[in-house]
């Protein structure tokens, strides 16, 4: 399959990019939604779920397979970026050096959580997809959709908080922020999915395609699929 010729998967690996860089910076913040504690990234962070959604039915998993690097490298290079401007020594006049750094600073230890649930969370979504696809038969995207994002919000949320929190805060605490936090991102997913059913419909008439992976390579580390 030659991906060059589809009109709108441009677009859409560029969405997915800008929503996981976007929702690492609001993570910064902690809101407050009714009874809900959160960071500011749960709220814009599920829109990379869909856009992977959407990217695997239309697409295929060799096609989200090489996005999901694509958002991790891009990832990667805006942390380093921030970190080295961070610690950049500031020019003499500029004193919002200790907020810049509050805000785009991030220690190894939370960078570190963020690109492995990320990797680990989008291949588990994109794999239980691609599967549910062909065990449906292409029927009830519903419950691809949603039971992908089950599983995907469940090994990202889980292993960011492992990574990134455990020693640090209690195992009740850890507990009750996974199921928040999870919860809220499934439940962002059940809201879109008439939306994402319009886009993927829409998608599978403009591109003239809908894979199915049969006969597909599901190793997330077939690095040398990544550019045939």
């Amino acid at each position: 399959m030659q991906e060059k010729q589809f009109k709108h998967l441009g677009f859409i690996t560029a969405a997915i990019v800008a929503t996981l860089i976007i929702s690492n910076i609001s993570a910064t913040k902690l809101v407050q939604l009714g009874p809900i504690i959160t960071d500011g990234g749960t709220l814009l962070f599920p829109l990379a779920y869909i856009f992977g959604d959407i990217l695997t039915e239309v697409y295929g998993y060799k096609a989200s397979r090489r996005v999901i690097y694509t958002g991790f490298f891009w990832m990667l290079v805006a942390a380093v970026s921030f970190q080295f401007v961070v610690v950049a020594p500031p020019a003499p006049e500029y004193d919002l050096q200790d907020s810049f750094a509050a805000i785009l600073g991030q220690t190894p230890r939370i960078l570190l959580a963020s690109l492995i649930a990320y990797f680990a969370g989008e291949f588990t979504n994109s794999y239980v997809l691609a599967k549910m696809k062909i065990w449906t038969q292409g029927r009830t995207l519903w419950s691809r959709t949603i039971g992908s994002t089950i599983a995907g919000q469940a090994v990202d949320t889980a292993t960011f908080l492992l990574i990134a929190f455990a020693g640090i805060f209690s195992a009740g605490t850890l507990w009750t922020a996974f199921w928040s936090t999870y919860l809220l991102k499934v439940a962002i997913e059940v809201l879109f999915t008439p939306i994402t059913y319009r886009i993927v419909t829409w998608l599978k008439r403009e591109e003239g395609v809908d894979v199915y992976d049969y006969n597909t390579n599901f190793n997330p580390f077939a690095l040398n699929e990544l550019f045939n």
